[in-house]
């Protein structure tokens, strides 16, 4: 879905939940279709999911805000996820993140005003010993200092 794009009706979030009712436990793989659809879990999302299963929107937004990687916006072309575990911790993550936050001009969980990139906290990308990590789009970047991150963002155009 496009930075910029309408909201998904209930009528469009219930194509795509529907044909899962029949699984067993079928609100996880519900939200991960709806985030795969649209690439975040849209606010008119909660009373479809809550209604179809008959749960409670409380007991839904629960599940959603839990998980942190479910979105309730959109995010922008590139996801950048800097690791906020203790190994990185010990190894700069901290003057990393906000190096890069600040160059960006955004804070975590934002996206840049030209929907170029957001970025996300994770708490562990498993390489502890080479880090401190990042992983950009889905690919795990280890050892990143700041040049290396000013690259990673040059690629991506941020």
């Amino acid at each position: 879905m496009h930075f910029n794009a309408p909201a998904p009706t209930s009528e469009d979030i219930r194509a795509i939940v529907t044909p899962l009712t029949a699984l067993e436990g079928p609100l996880l793989p519900m939200l991960h279709a709806l985030q795969q659809e649209f690439g975040f879990i849209p606010q008119g999302a909660v009373p479809v999911l809550a209604d179809l299963l008959n749960l409670g929107r409380a007991e839904v937004h629960g599940v959603i805000s839990f998980y942190h990687d479910f979105r309730d916006a959109p995010a922008g072309r590139h996801v950048l996820k800097i690791c906020r575990a203790e190994a990185c911790q010990s190894m700069g993550c901290d003057a990393l993140a906000q190096a890069t936050l600040d160059k960006l001009g955004i804070g975590w969980h934002e996206t840049t005003r030209d929907g170029a990139v957001t970025v996300e906290p994770v708490y562990c990308l498993g390489m502890c010993a080479c880090a401190p990590a990042v992983m950009l789009d889905g690919q795990v970047v280890a050892r990143v200092d700041t040049a290396r991150m000013q690259h990673l963002l040059d690629e991506v155009g941020a």
